[in-house]
């Protein structure tokens, strides 16, 4: 074979043309030097394992010679002397040590390629920090760096012009305290004689009055001869002491001295570091990484994060499990606390992996990195005190914990050292007043301030924040629209940012470190519903998320880093892909079907064209039925039928209140309502039975047969929905194990062919799909229930999210009920929270509270729209009653300049083969000139 005819294949970076150099294991995909750098900075790839392209194939390329033996390569290594070995050093003994010491095991002698993989393994933390964090910060550090050495040249002269200034003072002091010394002290040569006369002086004295002591106590003499005698004698007796006194200046004391030398201070200042607003910059929203299932938990109550792949998560059920990124259990704590009643962030991490968390004898244990040894950290004490939270500090390694009287309902945040040792107590404000009812969960802000999601009622808390000395700074209590929250898990991110889960809303609110609301950094999310528990890893920048009813956790980014990460590599990526890579078969065949020829049917009008919404609901007429305790859902089957159901009742009404027909074997749901039953186009009822079977009752109401036959015990359906436009069935089902529903959509022959049950990135849609209904352009519109709130959430035909309304406005707190959609496309809901119809366009647009809680209809409760008269029926929560509204009237007449277009006009119109309209009554009819034409 010519080799210059023979093609080589040469491995091209998968994001640009240039060379492969390097390999990342976790993509996988080869990559460039500068697709490396991007790579491992940037966050959504920051934690993955980039190699060189020949460590891939797990060899070593490069031989290299020995340095005392150059006919020989370096093939050994020696691992206690840590130098690399040739053959040769063993058989000419030149190695440092002798051959003999390999006989007795003092010298492990390694594999070149072992020894390589071992100490590449050591450092692969070192290596990437250094790829992913330090090459990052050095465009940034290097320019202050050179500020900074501009900045200390003037800082050092203008120190050095004092420096001399203090040092001539302090030689003038020092000449002055020794001319003291020799002119004050030293001249005074006989001061040691001096002492010595004195002493011999006190020392007579002394004696003197031993001796008139004695002759007091022994002698004969009256009292006033010895008075007389002892008063002459003491007269001579002058007890003084001489010394010299060293005279020092008011301006040279030991404050003096030491504040003229210590006044000019260098101080260690540590590793320099970049501020986190010169590094990283909010995204505009939270975009979803990765989802992963907890085993052996219920609910994912709290979150704490070991690694950016191993996570500690607790239920309320004694359950606290470490688990990976992929599911996996890896241990599991046997003695851990629990409240039924109260959720708590009773575990915590610190800097060595070690877990600290609350045990069921409310001590604080920890649990040593190999998780093999137990430790009591603090030791339970005050029995009127119990912890309920734990955070480990980063910043100062202290650990807070949140404690509860249960006698006194109140609540205080204690810190302890490294040690164990109580440090501070933060239980009142400036004013003596309590700060804390029942510490929930804790955490710790980068300034400093000490974050507590703390519980006041069943309804309400507030996340209560002080500086790190204990004085309250505020209290944050909501959305300024709102005046309700229900803090749990509570965290803080690099910028400062405080992320709370609100259960009153199902949210996730970021505020800033002064309290300012910010956003709704999650509404709903989907797969978790009820978010209550966070964890922020600041080593890849990424939030995990727990779920308060399911073990689903979900993580998520919503900051990245200031710099441009990607650079011209990576944004010719997708513009310079081989043509084998962009077109392949799935793309060809979804170019083909994205262009479709449909079957157009007869030309119609648009609803916009004839119909428009009035100033407001009118009542048309209101009913009071028998039979029914409530109006939980409610079916029309023609403008004066209409079947409406409670929670144990299905009847057939008439608009005079008149019991038509009694179904009686309708399903029971004691404690909620359901849309359990729709009509078809045949007037037949399609209902729930009380075995979860959906059956079908005959249109003259003397047949029943069973349409879909339960099969899964697992699920069961709670709402059902023909749609007018296809003639299928749309089913709501719930499974109680696994806390999730999907939507089922079944033919006209019972056949299922097609299932709703995730978005996009395979997390789940529903939780309990209460009501179903069916727009006008194909969408699938659900009332989801969860937890005394819930959301509407809409999919395409096709099963694709579309959005998710949760109330007025974005993020509050809506509990939706029965749902229907109108002629205009509107989605009309029950708000149980509110107590209105809420009315919401197409896209999820918040229009009107169409209706509010009357004394004629009382709560909203159910709703259905009739499309023949335009009319709204909706169903009362409080009582047996049905009104009936009208919103929507027909356009008014066209202009005559509508009505009778011109000749041009008409001629265009006729050429182009438009079928023309008359109107009458309201109704446009299609012209019989031209309704041949259209099939």
């Amino acid at each position: 074979m010519d080799p210059a005819s023979t093609t080589y294949k040469v491995h091209q970076c998968s994001k640009c043309p240039g060379d492969t150099e390097y390999y990342c294991e976790s993509c996988p995909c080869d990559l460039c030097q500068k697709c490396k750098e991007n790579h491992v900075k940037n966050l959504q790839t920051i934690d993955h394992y980039v190699v060189s392209h020949h460590e891939k194939f797990n060899n070593i390329p490069t031989q290299e010679i020995c340095g005392r033996h150059p006919s020989n390569v370096y093939r050994t290594y020696c691992e206690h002397c840590q130098v690399p070995v040739c053959n040769s050093l063993f058989r000419r003994k030149s190695h440092r040590f002798p051959v003999y010491l390999f006989r007795q095991s003092k010298h492990k002698i390694l594999s070149l390629q072992g020894a390589y993989k071992t100490k590449q393994q050591q450092h692969r933390g070192t290596i990437h920090t250094i790829r992913s964090e330090a090459l990052f910060y050095r465009p940034v550090l290097l320019p202050r760096i050179t500020d900074d050495i501009k900045t200390c040249r003037t800082e050092f002269s203008r120190y050095q012009s004092e420096m001399l200034t203090k040092a001539q003072r302090l030689k003038k002091l020092v000449n002055y305290v020794v001319y003291d010394l020799l002119n004050k002290v030293f001249c005074d040569f006989d001061f040691k004689h001096r002492c010595l006369k004195q002493m011999i002086e006190t020392n007579r004295h002394i004696v003197s009055l031993q001796r008139y002591v004695h002759m007091y106590e022994q002698s004969t003499f009256s009292a006033l001869q010895f008075l007389s005698s002892i008063k002459t004698a003491l007269t001579q007796i002058h007890l003084t002491l001489h010394t010299s006194q060293l005279s020092m200046t008011e301006s040279l004391n030991k404050e003096d001295v030491m504040e003229s030398l210590s006044a000019i201070q260098i101080t260690e200042r540590g590793n320099r570091r970049v501020g986190n607003q010169c590094l990283l910059k909010l995204m505009s929203g939270a975009e979803f990484h990765q989802s992963l299932r907890v085993p052996g938990v219920d609910g994912c109550v709290h979150i704490s994060c070991v690694t950016s792949d191993r996570v500690w998560v607790s239920d309320d059920e004694y359950n606290l499990m470490l688990t990976d990124t992929t599911g996996v259990p890896l241990h599991r704590v046997e003695d851990s606390y629990r409240d039924i009643y109260v959720c708590n962030g009773l575990h915590t991490v610190n800097s060595e992996s070690e877990l600290i968390y609350i045990d069921r004898k409310y001590n604080i244990n920890k649990l040593s990195k190999d998780m093999k040894t137990t430790t009591t950290f603090i030791e339970r004490t005050d029995s009127t005190w119990r912890p309920r939270c734990v955070y480990w500090s980063p910043s100062t390694g202290d650990l807070l914990v949140g404690m509860y009287n249960n006698g006194t309902k109140t609540g205080k945040v204690t810190r302890y050292n490294q040690r164990g040792q109580l440090t501070q107590t933060i239980q009142n404000n400036n004013t003596g007043r309590e700060l804390y009812r029942i510490p929930y969960y804790i955490t710790e802000n980068n300034n400093g301030d000490v974050v507590v999601s703390d519980y006041r009622s069943i309804r309400s808390g507030a996340v209560v924040v002080t500086e790190r000395g204990g004085r309250h700074r505020f209290s944050y209590t909501g959305h300024p629209s709102r005046l309700v929250l229900k803090p749990h898990g509570i965290c803080t991110d690099p910028l400062s940012h405080i992320l709370v889960c609100d259960r009153t809303t199902n949210t996730v609110q970021m505020i800033d470190s002064d309290g300012q609301f910010l956003s709704h950094l999650l509404i709903r999310p989907s797969g978790i519903f009820t978010p209550c528990s966070l964890s922020y890893d600041v080593n890849t920048h990424r939030l995990w998320v727990g779920s308060g009813d399911n073990n689903t956790v979900v993580i998520y980014r919503y900051i990245t880093r200031q710099d441009a990460l990607t650079d011209t590599a990576d944004k010719l990526h997708s513009s310079q892909l081989s043509m084998t890579e962009s077109l392949n078969k799935e793309d060809v065949m979804e170019s083909l079907s994205a262009i479709q020829i449909t079957e157009r049917g007869n030309r119609r009008v648009g609803n916009q064209c004839l119909l428009k919404l009035t100033s407001g609901a009118e009542l048309h007429q209101s009913l009071t039925l028998t039979g029914v305790d409530g109006c939980d859902h409610i079916s029309c089957v023609t403008s004066d039928r209409v079947w409406v159901s409670d929670y144990n009742n299905l009847m057939l009404t008439d608009t005079t209140g008149v019991p038509l027909h009694r179904v009686e074997d309708s399903c029971r749901y004691l404690y909620r309502g359901n849309g359990l039953h729709t009509v078809n186009s045949e007037s037949e009822l399609i209902y729930v039975d009380r075995k979860y079977n959906i059956k079908k009752l005959s249109k003259d109401m003397k047949t029943t047969t069973t349409f879909i036959e339960r099969t899964d015990s697992t699920r069961w359906p709670l709402c059902v929905y023909w749609s007018p436009s296809t003639g299928d069935l749309l089913v709501g089902m719930y499974n109680n194990d696994t806390k999730t529903g999907k939507v089922t959509r079944y033919n006209q022959s019972g056949q299922l062919t097609q299932t709703i049950q995730n978005n996009n990135t395979g997390l789940g849609l529903y939780r309990e799909p209460r009501y179903i209904t069916e727009n006008n352009n194909g969408d699938v519109v659900v009332s989801d229930y969860i937890n005394l709130s819930g959301a509407v959430v809409v999919t395409e035909r096709g099963g694709r999210h579309r959005f998710s309304y949760t109330g007025h406005p974005s993020g509050s707190e809506l509990l939706p009920c029965g749902i229907c959609t109108d002629a205009l496309s509107h989605i009309l809901v029950c708000d149980w929270v509110t107590d209105t119809v809420q009315m919401i366009d197409e896209d999820g647009q918040f229009l009107s509270h169409l209706l509010t809680k009357s004394q004629e209809m009382g709560r909203p409760r159910s709703l259905s729209y009739d499309v023949n008269t335009h009319r709204l029926w909706v169903g009362s929560e409080d009582n047996n009653k049905v009104c009936v509204y009208s919103y929507i009237d027909t356009q008014d007449v066209l202009t005559d300049e509508e009505t009778h277009p011109t000749d041009g006009e008409a001629k265009s119109s006729s050429t182009d083969g438009d079928a023309m309209f008359r109107f009458s009554d309201g109704e446009a009819m299609l012209s019989s000139t031209t309704a041949a034409e259209w099939r």
